[in-house]
């Protein structure tokens, strides 16, 4: 890029695929290419048993307790907004409140907000603090015996923090309320176990994780996904039809209408594998590591130059380092970091009320890593701020 070797960190938005996730994909259309659970031709019972294999890797993936709990949508919103429409508008009512949190992605915002509106419900955000770390005194006193449902992220596209979501599903629990954990940032970087967690829905992204765009997980708890309106009806979903009545199919397939992206499966339960053989555990250290040295180049390089946004203890920070050098627009900055062959984000990163809170309404800069990246690629990253920071003085 730019005449140099290229230095990706713009893992929070979309990741590289290896060549195994690549393989699988191309492997299908040339050798297995049919409709699922259409036909009794060979072909078609290929595909059906590849395409169910992939939910049964992405199950073990998260600890779920079986495939059913496990449905292929199109991501992380698509799969928000199908329990915001399937589960909250079915079961929420003007006397119920929805509690999420000013830290949240507009795609674990907006649907809640929506179901609000058309149930009648109240719907409260738990502030953030002013460096943008969530006010954990408020979540407590926001979810009370009214409470029916918790939104929250597992992890901040914005500030990289760490949400435990083990402890906000005790509180949510403790007044019967479900759970409901946006796992696009957090389910690629670190271990996830939705049992031992107490995760009532969880909803990840393929691309985020190595795999293909426009396919992801939503899991749910399977009493609670057999009590969900499908998302969409249509072909598949159905195990009989009349003028009058529909019978919808076994989970989870009455959740996925249509023709599914099965190819998109087959790279999905393929980075799925890739990232067990390398360990979320071992994946997470390898990203704390750069997290800490990126953190530290920065504050002993540029300490009056660059403003970092989140949690400084990499404990309680992903792969995300978001800052601003202060006297440039961050657009300026990451057009500057291109030149140097370096690819991050700039922006408000679909999170405009954090951004506001956090002083931050222009936006800020995001270099996000991932399993690929290296010391070598951060130390660059630091001195090509230094040359930029030179000449914003």
């Amino acid at each position: 890029m730019s005449g140099r070797r290229l230095i990706y960190f713009d893992n929070a938005a979309t990741t590289q695929k290896p060549r195994q996730v690549i393989e699988a994909v191309r492997r299908f259309y040339e050798e297995h290419n049919a409709n699922v659970h259409r036909g009794l031709h060979t072909l078609s019972q290929e595909a059906s048993e590849l395409y169910e294999e992939a939910h049964e890797i992405l199950a073990k993936f998260i600890g779920a307790s079986g495939m059913e709990e496990v449905a292929f949508l199109a991501g992380t919103t698509d799969a928000l907004n199908a329990v915001a429409d399937g589960w909250a508008c079915r079961n929420l009512g003007p006397d119920d409140r929805i509690v999420t949190t000013v830290l949240e992605h507009h795609s674990n915002m907006l649907p809640w907000r929506r179901a609000a509106q058309r149930t009648g419900a109240e719907l409260v955000y738990v502030d953030v603090t002013e460096d943008g770390l969530l006010r954990w005194d408020q979540l407590e006193n926001a979810i009370n015996e009214r409470t029916r449902l918790v939104a929250i992220t597992g992890m901040s596209n914005v500030t990289g923090q760490i949400v435990d979501v083990a402890e906000v599903a005790k509180l949510a629990h403790e007044v019967d309320a479900v759970l409901v954990v946006d796992g696009a940032q957090a389910v690629p970087h670190m271990p996830v176990n939705v049992r031992q967690a107490g995760i009532d829905f969880l909803a990840f992204s393929g691309h985020k994780m190595l795999g293909p765009t426009w396919i992801g997980v939503l899991y749910g708890r399977r009493d609670l996904l057999e009590r969900m309106a499908p998302p969409r009806v249509g072909g598949g979903m159905i195990r009989d039809v009349t003028l009058d009545e529909a019978e919808w199919a076994d989970l989870p397939w009455r959740l996925e209408a249509g023709t599914p992206h099965i190819a998109g499966a087959a790279g999905f339960a393929e980075a799925a594998k890739y990232l067990m053989d390398l360990g979320m555990e071992a994946v997470r250290e390898h990203e704390k590591r750069l997290t800490e040295l990126a953190l530290r180049l920065i504050e002993d390089s540029l300490p009056e130059e660059v403003e970092i946004y989140g949690p400084r203890d990499v404990e309680e920070r992903g792969g995300i380092v978001t800052f601003n050098v202060r006297g440039l627009d961050p657009h300026m900055t990451a057009s500057l970091l291109d030149a140097f062959g370096i690819a991050v984000r700039s922006g408000l990163h679909c999170a405009h009320p954090l951004h506001r809170r956090i002083g931050a309404a222009e936006g800020t800069v995001r270099a996000s890593f991932y399993v690929y990246n290296t010391e070598e690629e951060v130390r660059t990253f630091v001195d090509a701020l230094v040359e930029i920071a030179e000449t914003a003085k």
